[in-house]
């Protein structure tokens, strides 16, 4: 499925994706893999996140936005900041840094940050699910009790299955996005802390995708939204193809079971935009401000995709054996 010539650049990285390379693709043997995952935090684009922390633990002063964001203006700029303190813990730990590197982050964060929402404590986690589901997951990493924000999610799991943030306004109807944000933020969760108390919420907000074939509407068939065929690193909120492909071959090697039959069409897409030289590209860039860029520009090959393409594509293969 790799040729030496990809291997090879896909070697030619920086540590955060470079440890995934050597443990996801080549299996290569733990100290290799460890060894490089613990640069991480010494060099690269791990170091140079981690040194823009403030001092009271957050990142540009505040928990979802960035402190003296202008909400009166957010429709009028394209896309939203991606610097404040959620969205770069949730780089740093999908990065793999070990979470001693971010010393006590989680309890100066219990007391210097709260949310933008009514002014809630950071680790109580808000409504949104989107924002829970990167929460939990970190707190999780970072060590803290997440338990009580992680029965939120069965508490707030909608008749069909999934979830949607808007369902505070009142709607009844999940969301795509909003439930792969849930069913992954769920499965870290239990993969950090071995509580399978959420695997069954996890598993319904699974079945809500899987029987839209993680593209279509179950009323009609059609297609959700172009975005369901979309390969695009960082991930950030949307739903796109290969978070859906990179979760649900993540969530069947978790449990044991075979993938999902239903999966089939999303994994074709991610395979058929597998280029002659065994590359894919980068497929959309979401707008938004950046302490700085995360991947190549929209249209030239990317590691992160070819990367997360492979990885998707090998566990599909080993889930079917």
């Amino acid at each position: 499925m790799i040729d030496e010539s990809v291997r090879d650049w896909l070697l030619d990285s920086d540590p955060t994706l470079r440890w995934q390379v050597e443990r996801d693709l080549l299996d290569e043997p733990a100290e290799v893999w460890r060894a490089t995952r613990a640069r991480i935090p010494l060099e690269g684009d791990g170091a140079r996140l981690l040194s823009y922390q403030d001092p009271d633990g957050q990142w540009a002063g505040g928990a979802f936005f960035p402190d003296g964001f202008d909400f009166a203006t957010q429709d009028e700029i394209p896309g939203q900041p991606y610097t404040a303190t959620t969205w770069t813990l949730t780089t740093l730990r999908e990065w793999g840094m070990d979470a001693a590197a971010l010393g006590d982050t989680a309890d100066r964060l219990a007391v210097s940050a709260r949310w933008e929402y009514d002014d809630l404590p950071y680790w109580d986690g808000e409504v949104d699910v989107c924002i829970n589901a990167m929460t939990l997951a970190n707190g999780a990493w970072l060590g803290r009790d997440m338990s009580p924000l992680a029965a939120w999610f069965a508490a707030h799991q909608l008749p069909d299955g999934g979830w949607n943030c808007e369902w505070v306004d009142g709607s009844v109807r999940s969301s795509f996005h909003s439930t792969i944000n849930a069913v992954r933020g769920l499965l870290a969760y239990e993969e950090l802390t071995g509580d399978s108390s959420v695997a069954a919420s996890r598993r319904r907000g699974e079945e809500y995708l899987l029987a839209r074939r993680l593209r279509t509407r179950l009323s009609t068939g059609a297609q959700v939204g172009p975005w369901t065929d979309l390969l695009v690193y960082p991930y950030r909120a949307p739903f796109s193809a290969l978070k859906a492909a990179d979760h649900v071959t993540a969530a069947a090697a978790h449990d044991g079971i075979p993938l999902d039959l239903r999966a089939a069409d999303t994994l074709e897409i991610v395979r058929r935009a597998r280029q002659s030289d065994g590359r894919w590209l980068q497929g959309f860039h979401f707008p938004g401000e950046v302490w700085f860029p995360l991947d190549v520009e929209v249209g030239e090959p990317s590691r992160w995709v070819t990367f997360l393409a492979l990885r998707a594509l090998s566990r599909a293969g080993a889930a079917s054996a």
